[in-house]
């Protein structure tokens, strides 16, 4: 396989996941930190409806930790939401069954807690023969220390490290478009 096909985004081939960014877990978290991973996960939803890539929430034990932030959801109502109580995502049926029938091979990762959800929904996917873009300004947990652990293993498996901008870049491919007009404001 090319190292490019490994290693850049195609919109026709991407599905965005964020996972698990809920009201009561964000309460938890490092202000400052989330207020980043807000801004990033929001510009890859934004892009992700201007370049029709599928989108998927998950939410962990929203009776416990409320739901997703109503400020990334409203970027993509449409987008399918799965609860679960395992911190795999892949240990809810229907989201496997909906990642799948989708068709997309490349699902950009976001959310948290990174050394949890995060890793755990990364490894599973990974094994099922998913090409894996672990966006790294947009996955926080509560410990720092335990986030960059997470990340290491996560690359160490064959996740992809990547970052937000460089993410809407590879599904934008040039400039000068409509798409690119739009979205390059998210980013200035």
């Amino acid at each position: 396989m090319p190292i490019k096909n490994k290693f850049l985004l195609a919109p026709e081939k991407s599905l965005l996941l964020v996972i698990d960014v809920q009201e009561k877990l964000c309460a938890a978290m490092d202000q400052e930190v989330l207020r980043q991973l807000a801004k990033n996960a929001g510009i890859l939803l934004e892009s992700a409806l201007e370049l029709s890539i599928p989108v998927m929430f998950t939410e962990q034990y929203v009776k416990g930790l409320g739901s997703t932030l109503s400020e990334l959801k409203s970027k993509a109502p449409a987008a399918a939401c799965f609860e679960k109580m395992t911190f795999s995502c892949c240990g809810n049926e229907a989201f496997v069954r909906q990642l799948k029938a989708t068709g997309r091979t490349q699902i950009i990762v976001c959310g948290m807690e990174t050394h949890v959800c995060v890793l755990q929904t990364v490894i599973e996917l990974l094994d099922g023969g998913f090409e894996v873009h672990l966006v790294k300004d947009a996955v926080m947990s509560r410990s720092n220390d335990n986030r960059q652990t997470a990340i290491e293993a996560m690359v160490l498996a064959g996740a992809v490290p990547t970052c937000a901008e460089s993410v809407l870049f590879q599904w934008l491919k040039i400039a000068g478009t409509d798409s690119f007009k739009k979205l390059v404001k998210l980013v200035k």
